[in-house]
């Protein structure tokens, strides 16, 4: 499979050692034998029809900090003409997300649908923002678009509930989707306060410089309009979500519902009409009342009842192995 692989951070970086470690089993049990045929970061775009060499893209990354020091086999072209034209069967679209406006994810996924070519993104920024559209474009043009890792990083959230939940009807959804939000409200759980607990989630580098899209519950928001979306058909963006963050949670509020037999969490619902972002008091004996950087998430189903997944969030390999679950489905479909 000849793959476009646009964003070479961690998560693009531990996607191509995957290819790297998995390369036989790919080719013995799913007949992938892949070649990335161009590779994009935010210095420029390489393209090689023949495939990239992915030890020296590693090398050169990790020393001189762009591809396009990879060497001679230099794309001269923009990245929207390379998706275009390329010869290739999968874009992944690996840049960060983006809120306000989903760019440059959301023109490279378009690019890439109208194309002809399958799109697997962990991006949240496009489908937060434009989720029926993109599904139309997707349905339109006769593609897979593929976006597991985009609610729960390598946990399989939304292919659990697709998949696993077939059959049934999904009547409610609850749980903790941000890890970092979680680590700081465990921490004050704790006994520290939200200052202090912010900064030590920034020493552990689970919380960026600018904390905001985390801590005022845009990123949550985000993976809940998507989770909503494709697990209980609504027609939902970010304007549809009632979001309150966690910069006003007192640390005397922790204590008091600590006492309860409580905790405080970020909680993300949807109920089939509300959409909710907030934190809330949580039983310690409710399954979705984890701790530190985990996410959980109850489905609450019309004939089996609550079921509940739990499991990392976040963090390059495990987001990348949710890529590398994309496109083996992709592989399938496209054989059968």
């Amino acid at each position: 499979m000849r793959l476009i692989l646009l964003g070479f951070g961690v998560v693009g970086q531990s996607f191509v050692k995957l290819l790297l470690s998995h390369s036989t089993d790919l080719y013995s049990e799913y007949g992938i034998k892949p070649k990335v045929v161009a590779c994009a970061d935010n210095g420029g775009v390489i393209t090689c029809n023949q495939g990239l060499d992915l030890d020296r893209l590693l090398s050169v990354k990790k020393k001189k900090k762009s591809v396009v020091q990879y060497g001679s086999i230099t794309g001269s072209s923009g990245i929207l003409d390379v998706i275009e034209n390329m010869d290739a069967e999968v874009v992944i679209e690996l840049t960060p997300t983006n809120i306000t406006d989903g760019e440059p994810g959301k023109s490279h996924i378009i690019t890439a649908m109208k194309s002809g070519k399958n799109v697997i993104t962990v991006n949240k920024g496009p489908l937060a923002l434009e989720f029926p559209s993109l599904m139309e474009l997707a349905e339109y043009n006769r593609i897979e678009f593929k976006f597991s890792g985009t609610v729960g990083g390598g946990t399989p959230i939304l292919e659990f509930a697709k998949r696993c939940l077939k059959g049934d009807r999904i009547l409610n959804l609850e749980g903790i989707l941000n890890g970092t939000t979680n680590y700081i409200l465990s921490k004050m759980y704790e006994g520290l306060n939200f200052s202090q607990a912010l900064k030590d989630a920034s020493e552990k580098g689970y919380a960026e410089k600018d904390p905001t899209l985390d801590i005022d519950g845009y990123d949550a928001v985000a993976k809940l309009v998507i989770a909503s979306n494709l697990v209980m058909n609504m027609k939902s963006t970010m304007s549809d979500v009632q979001r309150t963050g966690i910069r006003d949670v007192q640390a005397i509020q922790v204590v008091n519902e600590r006492k309860k037999g409580n905790a405080i969490k970020l909680i993300a619902s949807c109920d089939g009409k509300k959409l909710v972002v907030a934190p809330k008091p949580v039983s310690k004996k409710d399954p979705i009342c984890v701790d530190g950087t985990l996410n959980a998430i109850t489905f609450t189903c019309q004939h089996s009842g609550q079921q509940t997944i739990i499991g990392k969030g976040a963090g390059g390999m495990e987001t990348a192995s949710s890529i590398l679950r994309d496109l083996i489905d992709i592989r399938n479909i496209i054989r059968s």
